[in-house]
């Protein structure tokens, strides 16, 4: 039976942890797919990872830039429509034993998908497909929908701190 887990919050982590879910289904034979919304164009570790999992296939649905919150380019909404009709498949197909929808909540947020859209997938996914949203600002209808819910909790950081660290190939990307 696949249960949803909800990855959410203003800490890092999510898409970690999503990530590591998938390196565990992956070494027991399992096949993941992740779609990432709102990503492209910078090569993510778990990019290169993925091209040595035999069972885990990313895909970015994104463009290198970010996504002007309150005024999206009309291709932006585009691709998360697009990536969110792919997750639809995946889902329902029976063909991945997890699909991870990575920085789906965020996309929810600016307004890219429609929330509506994402429920109904997720309640008419294959039975034993396992589902991961990651991403900030779930919506309460997302958490509600989770089996699993963990809310990623910001304590330090050292982008804040002052501390000048920058993001770093393996810890950030």
């Amino acid at each position: 039976m696949g249960l949803v887990h909800v990855y959410t919050g203003n800490g890092k982590g999510k898409t970690t942890a999503a990530l590591g879910l998938a390196v565990r289904m992956a070494g027991h034979g399992k096949k993941v797919f992740m779609i990432q919304f709102l990503k492209g164009g910078m090569k993510y570790g778990e990019l290169a990872a993925s091209e040595k999992l035999e069972n885990l296939t990313i895909k970015q649905c994104g463009r290198a830039s970010f996504v002007d919150r309150d005024n999206p380019d009309p291709v932006d909404v585009k691709m998360a429509q697009d990536a969110l009709e792919l997750a639809g498949e995946a889902i329902s197909g029976g063909e991945y034993d997890l699909v991870i929808l990575d920085e789906v909540n965020v996309a929810l947020e600016f307004g890219l998908i429609p929330l509506e859209r994402v429920i109904e997938i997720v309640k008419r996914r294959h039975e034993r497909v396992e589902i991961v949203l990651t991403g900030r600002y779930a919506p309460e209808k997302i958490v509600e929908l989770g089996d699993y819910v963990t809310e990623m909790r910001e304590i330090r950081h050292p982008y804040k701190e002052g501390e000048g660290v920058k993001s770093r190939p393996g810890v950030e990307y």
